[in-house]
């Protein structure tokens, strides 16, 4: 037999086995229906979800029985379904086991999420043949209806758990202190009404929820999103405070245990001038875990613990960067105020009738001290007007430090500029407005590797800020991180010095700039061959970017980028697969890349392997490239892939599970392969 002829017999292959994914999808649907109660969130979407999947699973337990194979349409359509319900379970399972409050803040996001799934259920019922099925008249009929109502769905958002969430935002609202006015205090009835009406009946239930709220917290914690973490917190501090008053009865009033000590406040007495002394016990959360001492100005660490600002300072000031309670590593040192909880501990304190003194001597002493005053850097989240001036004089302070300290100085103001811009617009805009980009460009070509490196990533964080990027183009600072991306004293300088120009390069004009410098893209495909996971990472994401404008692309086929990646999509310890193939994908559009990677021998199998094993977005890359490469005179690539025993399996896999995006590319390659067969079977004469 003809070579040529075999996978096109595979492509036209008639049924498929369907018993194992049957099983899965009866066993998947019994998982979603076995579930005793309704939680009190979403209660509505989970009841209407859960119905739709019973019905599906009749069709799936009367499929199964008449153990007869199925046509291909209804294997892709059954694939599909699969994958609806078993994201419709994690979701369902989300709203059971996670925060009930949480649920509710988020109740637009969820009820999206669950109409999302109801469209993509009805699309798959759309490529299911039921004409060709051999079910009953009813199942039938209870899947038409189902695939109708799932086509002409609307979205569903309860309106008594939208006025359950605005009367909770309200209560949070008004627990926050604006421009020092007057506070006003929480309606503990009105919030009781709102627990008990999503289920917080006893206290236990209480604690259960601050034990979901904190698991929340720690799996936001460090993914980018402070102001959910900060929220998070500030729900938590909510709970806890109305546990303490709802279910007071149930407390001791006096706490005995031995590992928290009574706490001895200043109460002040009216009509006059002297106080004395009276000992009052400190709720357990608003203690500092640290001192044990109330929380005056408590913030939120990266780990999503709260502290009392000073401790947590000091503690981080003297080289610690864990958090003291969970022993994890902070992966920043950004210390967010807990607005809610500052609130809560004043409100307790005036109903106490206990005068807060504010430490704000001790700032004012900070200022003539360089090593303290610089302490203020840790806070990155600019609230206030007062923060702001904390943060402009800091940024003044520090920029004087550059441009006169001595290089041991010089290394130390960097660091904390470059930790001051790490987190939050305004301080970017403070530091560079304090005349800092000019001083840390000519610290780029400093020889202390600690320096340079500090230099490089305060740079970096500052051009976060959109016009930052402008001010340290037109400063001139382009030549000096190319060096130091070529010459970097470290690694990491290197690193840092990539990222800089994947962020500069987020303006068009950069682009065009950054690509016509004639070091930039062979400097960033050197550390794309030399650097660290992360720096080959950095590299690759840089020149992504810098890619999208079409007159780049040819700098990167002539700075060698192309065999390069192609060695990396086979090196699994360089850790960028996906990048690798992200960046191929996009230098299709250029010829000479198409002629190169044509000209691969390498290439195919290892798409076709990647088409196996890789990630979704790997895939879908893998698949892009394949079908661009047999198109515009890849005959000779179609003919690789052909010859390759699995390519068409691995392609009717991918018709069958992929992605959309992937599945739609898969089959036009499917069909652009047959039409090579068919010329090759029938010449033209």
């Amino acid at each position: 037999m003809d070579v040529l002829a075999v996978p096109s017999l595979m492509v036209s292959s008639g049924f498929l086995p369907t018993a194992s994914l049957l099983e899965s999808l009866i066993h998947i649907c019994n998982e979603v229906s076995s579930a005793e109660k309704l939680p009190s969130v979403q209660a509505k979407n989970i009841s209407t979800m859960t119905r739709r999947i019973k019905l599906l699973s009749c069709l799936f337990e009367e499929l199964q029985d008449t153990n007869s194979p199925l046509p291909p349409s209804s294997i892709l359509s059954l694939t599909e379904l699969f994958s609806v319900i078993r994201r419709a379970r994690f979701l369902i399972q989300g709203c059971r086991d996670g925060s009930c409050l949480w649920t509710l803040v988020q109740t637009d996001f969820v009820s999206q999420q669950f109409h999302v799934l109801v469209k993509e259920m009805g699309g798959a019922l759309d490529i299911l043949p039921l004409s060709l099925l051999n079910i009953t008249a009813d199942t039938r009929e209870q899947i038409e209806l189902l695939h109708k109502q799932a086509k002409r769905v609307d979205l569903f958002v309860d309106p008594k758990e939208l006025q359950r969430r605005e009367d909770l935002l309200q209560v949070m609202a008004s627990n926050n202190e604006k421009n020092g006015r007057s506070r006003v205090f929480i309606d503990f009835k009105r919030v009781k009404e709102i627990f008990t009406s999503i289920g917080l009946k006893s206290s236990f239930d209480y604690d259960e929820e601050i034990s979901k709220l904190e698991a929340e917290a720690k799996k936001q914690a460090g993914t980018g999103g402070l102001t959910v973490v900060s929220n998070i917190n500030n729900l938590i501090s909510l709970v806890s405070y109305s546990k303490s008053i709802i279910f007071r009865g149930e407390q001791n009033e006096v706490y005995e245990d031995s590992n928290h000590r009574q706490t001895t406040l200043n109460k002040s007495c009216d009509n006059s001038s002297s106080s004395y002394s009276m000992i009052f016990t400190i709720p357990d959360e608003f203690r500092c875990p640290i001192s044990l001492d109330l929380m005056r100005d408590p913030v939120i660490v990266a780990s999503g613990h709260t502290y009392d600002r000073n401790s947590i300072a000091q503690w981080i000031n003297s080289g610690h960067h864990t958090c003291p309670k969970s022993g994890q590593k902070l992966i920043h040192m950004a210390l967010i105020p807990n607005y809610a909880l500052k609130s809560l501990v004043n409100q307790w304190c005036q109903e106490n009738n206990i005068q807060l003194m504010e430490s704000a001597s001790s700032s004012l002493e900070r200022s003539s001290s360089g090593r303290k005053k610089d302490e203020k850097a840790i806070d990155h989240i600019s609230a206030t007007k007062a923060a702001m001036d904390a943060v402009k004089m800091t940024a003044e302070f520090l920029v004087g430090k550059l441009a006169t300290g001595s290089p041991e100085i010089q290394r130390q103001a960097a660091y904390e500029i470059r930790l001051l811009a790490k987190t939050g617009m305004d301080n970017r805009r403070l530091i560079s407005e304090a005349g800092a980009i000019p001083f840390l460009i000519i610290l780029l070509c400093s020889h202390d590797p600690k320096l340079q490196e500090n230099a490089v990533t305060a740079l970096l964080n500052l051009s976060i800020l959109e016009n930052n990027k402008t001010l340290i183009m037109a400063a001139g600072a382009l030549d000096s991180i190319i060096v130091v991306l070529e010459l970097g004293k470290t690694m990491e300088a290197r690193e840092n010095a990539a990222a800089a120009i994947f962020s500069l390069s987020m303006i068009d004009d950069c682009k065009v700039t950054i690509g016509a410098h004639p070091r930039a893209i062979p400097a960033l495909v050197n550390l794309l061959r030399e650097g660290t996971t992360a720096g080959k990472g950095d590299a690759a994401t840089a020149l992504f970017n810098l890619a999208l404008y079409a007159a780049n692309k040819a700098s990167l086929v002539d700075a060698g980028a192309v065999p390069l990646l192609i060695e990396l999509l086979m090196d699994d310890k360089a850790g960028i697969t996906d990048d690798a193939l992200a960046l191929l994908t996009l230098l299709l559009g250029c010829s000479q890349a198409l002629e190169e990677m044509q000209r691969s021998r390498n290439l195919v199998p290892l798409l076709i392997e990647l088409l196996r094993f890789g990630s979704p977005k790997g895939k879908e890359n893998s698949i892009s490239l394949l079908l661009g490469l047999c198109k515009d005179g890849g005959e000779e690539v179609a003919r690789r892939l052909l010859i390759n025993p699995r390519s068409i399996p691995s392609l009717q896999s991918l018709v069958a599970e992929g992605s959309l995006k992937a599945r739609r590319k898969a089959d036009a390659l499917l069909r652009l392969l047959n039409r090579y067969c068919s010329f090759s079977h029938n010449p033209v004469g």
